[in-house]
């Protein structure tokens, strides 16, 4: 563990810089919002920055990309495939250890099961990541319920944790030691090594109260939804508030749905591409014949939250499918945000015991 000056971050910065291109959080000069973006000049990003409306995830993830292209020879009755190397080295600054359980969580998706994804396997491998410990907890944050923060565990080049006048820089590959080389940081003294602890534990109790109180609830509801002990009526209660718009799933760090389109071009060459979906819209399980398994709205929303809150996710991901972000409360105009639905659910389930 080495010590950063607060005031070494500009050189940290342009280390990156010189071989990767910035993402980090930013505040957008219109809208007002913090958002993960491309940062052109490193001035603009604040590391103290409110956790980004956006999720991180498409740096890895594309909300749109092409992934390849081809073109056939009527002729010669050849076709010829392209594989698209478009996959520029990315540097991620001051991620939020919820957003990085997000990635790890696409990690496993993409990577860890029998067919690997190759284009994700691209951005990850040319991707440096230095995490933000969260000494202050946000309104909308519940990542202690769901074991994502306030501090990054695994999954980073680089941690940094604000303990005052300096930063403690924990290094998490050999890429954040040779980072830790290139700066010339002196090694952390053991007292301030020890002042992560006491910055965590800090961190934690300033965290809402039904934040904490929801911890042990979250496990009660995970077994409910795996088991299917909850009513259809409070699925059905669930889904009338439900606008079907997809922005849930659109800012949730662990959502992977994607659909795959192939589009002609005008020189005679198609390109696949891969846009993000989501199980909110009706059409997301329509099969041929416009059979629909997953047509009324309760059943999409079931099945969403199965997929954050169940056993067989918790075992596929090594964790559950939610990170405790928030943003899916922050954004929805339903109000059935997770935290809405464990309250939901947890209602039900006292009003039965």
């Amino acid at each position: 563990m080495f010590v950063l000056q607060k005031d070494q971050i500009e050189k940290l910065l342009l280390a990156l810089k010189e071989s990767y291109a910035l993402y980090g959080p930013t505040l957008h000069e219109v809208s007002g919002q913090v958002l993960f973006d491309e940062i052109a000049d490193i001035k603009s990003l604040n590391i103290n920055a409110a956790i980004p409306y956006n999720p991180p995830k498409y740096t890895v993830f594309p909300q749109f990309e092409r992934i390849l292209s081809y073109q056939y020879n009527k002729s010669t009755k050849e076709a010829k495939i392209a594989m698209d190397n478009l996959q520029k080295p990315k540097a991620l600054v001051g991620i939020r250890p919820c957003d990085l359980t997000g990635i790890l969580c696409l990690d496993r998706f993409f990577m860890g099961q029998e067919f690997v994804d190759e284009v994700f396997v691209e951005h990850r491998k040319k991707m440096f990541i230095v995490a933000n410990t969260c000494v202050t907890p946000f309104p909308q944050c519940f990542c202690v319920c769901t074991d994502s923060g306030p501090s990054a565990q695994e999954g980073y080049d680089v941690n940094l944790t604000d303990i005052g006048d300096v930063y403690l820089f924990e290094t998490g590959s050999p890429k954040g030691e040779e980072m830790a080389k290139k700066l010339g940081l002196a090694k952390a003294s053991a007292e301030q090594e020890g002042m992560k602890k006491k910055v965590v534990d800090e961190s934690i109790s300033k965290f809402e109260p039904v934040a904490k109180e929801n911890k042990a609830w979250i496990s009660r509801v995970m077994n409910r939804i795996t088991t299917g002990f909850i009513p259809n009526e409070v699925w059905e209660y669930i889904g009338n508030q439900c606008l079907e718009c997809g922005a849930c799933s659109f800012v949730c760090p662990t959502c992977s749905c994607f659909n795959i389109e192939d589009v002609n071009t005008l020189d005679g060459k198609t390109n696949r591409l891969r846009t993000w979906d989501s199980c909110s819209f009706e059409g997301y399980t329509k099969m041929a014949g416009e059979h629909n398994p997953r047509k009324p709205v309760e059943d999409r929303r079931n099945k969403r939250f199965f997929c954050k809150l169940s056993y067989s996710q918790s075992k596929k991901y090594l964790r559950p499918g939610c990170v405790g972000c928030g943003r899916c409360a922050r954004v929805c105009p339903g109000d059935i945000g997770l935290p809405n639905v464990v309250t939901y659910i947890r209602r039900e389930i006292t009003r039965q015991v």
